[in-house]
C-alpha cells in the first residue's frame, strides 16, 4: 500500500517502527467477576464444600456441613488489599465496594487520581507490606514484570488468618511460599487462577480443602472472545482513520508524533 495514502502522522510512524496494541480491555469484566467468586469462595470456604459434595461421601457431606460455618466468614466490612489498580483491579474494587461493602486498599507503582479513589473510598499504601499487615483478603492483579511480588518474607508480611487470590500470573508469587503459610495457617484460604508452571498444578494445592484451583480461566467468556476480535479491529480503524490506535502498550511513553 503506498504511503501516500496514509495521514502524515502514520508515515511518520510507519518509518519509525511497529506500534503494539493488546485488547486487554475487553477481559476486564471477566477477570473481576471471577476475582469475586475466588475471594467469596476463600471467606467462605466453597471449595471444601464442593469437594465433599463431589465425593459422595455421606461422611464428607456432613463433616462439611456441620463444620464449616465455625471457620467461615462474610466478606461485608473487611479489609480488600488490591495490589494494582489499574483496569481489572479497579474493576473489582468497584464490584467489591459496592456488592460487598469491603473496605478497598490498594498498592500501585503509580497512585491513582482522587476521582478513582474516592469512588470506591480507596486508601492507597505505597508501602506494600503496610498493607499486607491490614488486609483480610490479598488479590493480586499486576502485569508480570519479570520479578516475584510476593517472595517468602513479603508473603510473611500478610496478616495472620488472611485470604489470598491470583487473578494476575503465577510467576509473581512464591509457590512454596504460599503452601508454607496456608499450612501453617497465617493465610486462611487462597484462590488460584494461575499458577507458576502451567499447566501443571501445584498437588498440594489439589489436596487442600481451603484451597480452590482453576485452569487460567478468569478472563474466559464468550463476551470476552467477542470483545478481543472488536478491539482489535476498532485499533486498525482508528489507526488507518486518525493515526492513533485504542488501545497502544505503553502508549503515555510514546510521543504524540508517533501515534
Amino acid at each position: 500500500m503506498e504511503s501516500t495514502q496514509f495521514s502524515e502522522p502514520i508515515v511518520h510512524f510507519l518509518d519509525t517502527g511497529v506500534l503494539y496494541c493488546n485488547s486487554a480491555l475487553a477481559c476486564t469484566e471477566s477477570v473481576a467477576d471471577t476475582a469475586m467468586w475466588l475471594m467469596l469462595s476463600t471467606f467462605r470456604n466453597f471449595s471444601w464444600s464442593a469437594k465433599a459434595a463431589k465425593s459422595l461421601d455421606p461422611e464428607q457431606f456432613w463433616d462439611a456441613h456441620r463444620n464449616i460455618g465455625a471457620v467461615t466468614h462474610n466478606p461485608r466490612g473487611h479489609n480488600l488489599g488490591i495490589i494494582g489498580l489499574g483496569n481489572i483491579g479497579y474493576r473489582i474494587a468497584q464490584k467489591a465496594y459496592a456488592g460487598f461493602s469491603m473496605r478497598i486498599l490498594y498498592n500501585d507503582i503509580i497512585r491513582k487520581s482522587p476521582e478513582v479513589e474516592s469512588s470506591v473510598e480507596a486508601v492507597f499504601y505505597e508501602d506494600l507490606a503496610e498493607m499486607l499487615a491490614i488486609s483480610d483478603c490479598v488479590i493480586l492483579a499486576t502485569p508480570f514484570g519479570g520479578n516475584k511480588v510476593l517472595d517468602g518474607p513479603t508473603i510473611s508480611r500478610i496478616k495472620h488468618g488472611a485470604r489470598f487470590c491470583n487473578i494476575a500470573r503465577g510467576k509473581l508469587i512464591d509457590e512454596d511460599a504460599l503452601i508454607s503459610a496456608l499450612e501453617r495457617g497465617q493465610i486462611a484460604a487462597a484462590g488460584l487462577d494461575v499458577h507458576y508452571n502451567e499447566p501443571h498444578v501445584n498437588p498440594k494445592f489439589a489436596s487442600m480443602n481451603n484451597v480452590v484451583v482453576l485452569c487460567h480461566t478468569a478472563g474466559s467468556s464468550l463476551e470476552t472472545l467477542i470483545g478481543f476480535e472488536r478491539l482489535g479491529m476498532e485499533n486498525l480503524l482508528s489507526f488507518f482513520e486518525t493515526g492513533r490506535a485504542l488501545t497502544p502498550v505503553n502508549g503515555h511513553l510514546i510521543s504524540n508524533t508517533k501515534l
